[in-house]
């Protein structure tokens, strides 16, 4: 099969900081999602462990690290644990809604409740109101704003506990930014309660996977990754079934034009 869009162009980051393991340097490779067939692209990278932020569609490329693995639930086997099935009946009651890719003052209201806190010194914390509406509106591929509110009350909208900024690729939903009322006792788990939204919502749309970005063994702030199962990772060998906790390389950056075929 001929790519309908050229080979892209890669750069890499300069050295930074890792966010997740204390003493380690990051970086990145990344390309740019443009033109007519950014969407085919970004389906392309996706299935070889890209992530996309705005325009751009990036992954790990640290040297002398490879603790970052891309990880997908695997849709059509699913099965809650005792815990997972607690949060679905506690959350039962919160109306989903799929909206257009639009930035809210209300979604970014909670948004700032959520860094402050979960990640008050994080890389986002700095975010203002327009810093937000890039995040959510500048999207080359079909993105969308799935929204978590509890019942209405009075005639009015009931109140705005969680938040998605989702991607609809080809073969499932990638989760790109999730966001929800971590400070409010009333809703624990809203986290893990959205994930399963989306297992749920890729099932019925016949969407075999739901990508949940990057885990790294050894970081807390990743471990609720891989409690949905059955969970691929990927590896130099493609994507396979995750067994336990077992670390994956990260698999080499093949053609991203060969996913296409």
């Amino acid at each position: 099969m001929t790519a309908p869009f050229r080979f892209p162009r890669f750069f890499v980051t300069s050295p930074s900081p890792c966010p997740y393991l204390p003493g380690r340097q990051e970086r990145k490779v990344f390309t740019e999602l443009t033109g007519p067939h950014a969407a085919e692209l970004n389906d392309a990278l996706g299935r070889i462990g890209f992530r996309r932020s705005q325009g751009v569609a990036y992954r790990p490329s640290c040297a002398g690290c490879t603790a970052c693995v891309s990880v997908r639930v695997v849709t059509g086997e699913f099965v809650p644990n005792a815990s997972q099935r607690k949060l679905l009946r506690q959350h039962a009651d919160l109306e989903v809604t799929a909206c257009r890719a639009w930035a809210t003052d209300e979604q970014f209201q909670l948004l700032r409740r959520y860094l402050s806190a979960r990640h008050p010194v994080g890389g986002m914390a700095g975010m203002d109101e327009d810093d937000y509406a890039d995040m959510i509106e500048h999207s080359p591929v079909n993105s969308l704003i799935v929204e978590y509110r509890e019942p209405a009350k009075d005639g009015r909208r009931g109140r705005l506990v969680g938040a998605c900024l989702t991607d609809r690729q080809a073969d499932g939903l990638s989760m790109i930014y999730s966001f929800f009322a971590a400070d409010a006792d009333d809703r624990p788990g809203l986290g893990n309660f959205i994930i399963m939204d989306h297992i749920m919502r890729a099932r019925d749309a016949g969407l075999p996977y739901v990508y949940l970005g990057y885990w790294v063994k050894g970081s807390a702030r990743m471990a609720y990754k891989v409690r949905f199962r059955p969970i691929e990772v990927l590896g130099p060998a493609g994507w396979r079934r995750m067994t336990g906790d077992e670390p994956m390389p990260m698999a080499p950056l093949p053609n991203p034009l060969h996913a296409l075929s």
